[in-house]
């Protein structure tokens, strides 16, 4: 959003452009403006346990408004109120007739939400252990886990977690993939971000995704030829100087590549992909690391392709998912093909 339709938004709703302008930059508020119309939307909880979107300030825009009931639906709320007269109206998804894709978008939404909850409450509780692969696991990891398949388990599509073994997927069939609490470290540490990463794959491919920061409400969405976005505003990768990696390799330093200037590891695969989407990041990769698993890269990686980035297994081949948490992959992403391969040769 331009400075222009801030103080155009603020005009229509009576406010001085200086109490507007903050909004565009809090993930949890919105400002919607055109056509005359404008409306200030705020994502809270409601004292009974769930997330809702509180129509602050509006100049005739209806609760029942197109955009009022998308942007709800996307922040993963059960309704949407006005602030001033409590008037409510409930967030319904789409319907059977619609598709597939449109139909995981809204569960997924509403899934991390139950996740925040959910973790919130397991917060502290239960002792922390640690996994085969050296990763930290707790009480919140088992709490997400219940919390998004309870949701996702409706679309009737096998859900594979990180949480739990796999299930068959038969050749063909879509197939959902989750990490529920992406970053646990960094959870325990109290240290951001960690997130919620979902995907809907079709043949190796991921058709829709969703990755919510949960420690700062930011969300990025991806859909198969149509495109991606970060909190509702539309996303493309492009060039750069800085790359993201997940960890440091086991024994050896963080090295620069020569594409680069600078490496940062921000311990959340997940959002260090939509980093990559939404131009912020220049590259990811694991080439020389021991790899990373398919729900910590398939929700990511649904937004980075649908924003028109690119990724590159570590031959330089287009990179496909398999329904498989438990192998580890590695590959490189970018802005483009040309990007990722040139990453590829710079580690190799």
């Amino acid at each position: 959003m331009s400075g222009a339709d801030v103080r155009t938004a603020a005009l229509a709703l009576g406010m001085p452009p200086g109490a507007l302008a903050p909004a565009v930059h809090d993930p949890r508020l919105r400002v919607l403006v055109g056509g005359g119309q404008a409306a200030l939307v705020r994502r809270q909880w409601h004292p009974d346990g769930f997330a809702e979107a509180v129509v602050l300030r509006r100049a005739a825009v209806p609760l029942e408004h197109p955009a009022v009931r998308a942007l709800a639906a996307g922040w993963g709320c059960e309704q949407v109120r006005h602030g001033s007269t409590d008037r409510r109206r409930a967030v319904t998804g789409p319907g059977e007739g619609c598709s597939l894709a449109d139909r995981f978008r809204h569960l997924a939404a509403l899934a991390a939400s139950r996740v925040e909850i959910a973790v919130g409450l397991a917060r502290d509780s239960g002792e922390e252990r640690t996994k085969d692969d050296g990763s930290p696991s707790l009480a919140a990891d088992e709490a997400a886990h219940a919390a998004a398949v309870e949701v996702l388990g409706g679309l009737g599509v096998t859900v594979l977690s990180e949480e739990r073994r796999d299930s068959a997927v038969a050749d063909g069939e879509p197939w959902i993939v989750l990490d529920p609490l992406d970053g646990t470290g960094n959870f325990s540490a109290g240290l951001p971000p960690w997130a919620f990463s979902a995907a809907l794959v079709r043949n190796g491919v991921p058709i829709a995704g969703l990755v919510t920061d949960l420690a700062s409400g930011r969300r990025w969405t991806g859909l198969h030829g149509i495109g991606a976005e970060r909190d509702g505003v539309p996303i493309e990768p492009r060039p750069g100087s800085t790359v993201v990696v997940p960890s440091g390799p086991s024994g050896r330093t963080v090295s620069v590549p020569s594409t680069a200037r600078r490496v940062r590891v921000t311990g959340c695969t997940a959002v260090d992909l939509c980093l990559v989407a939404d131009g912020a990041a220049a590259a990811w990769h694991d080439l020389d690391r021991s790899g990373t698993h398919v729900h910590d890269v398939a929700g990511g990686l649904a937004v980075l392709l649908a924003a028109g980035g690119a990724a590159l297994d570590a031959d330089g081949r287009p990179f496909l998912l398999e329904p498989d948490t438990e192998t580890k992959i590695r590959f490189a992403a970018a802005s483009s093909v040309a990007e990722a391969a040139a990453l590829i040769a710079a580690v190799g």
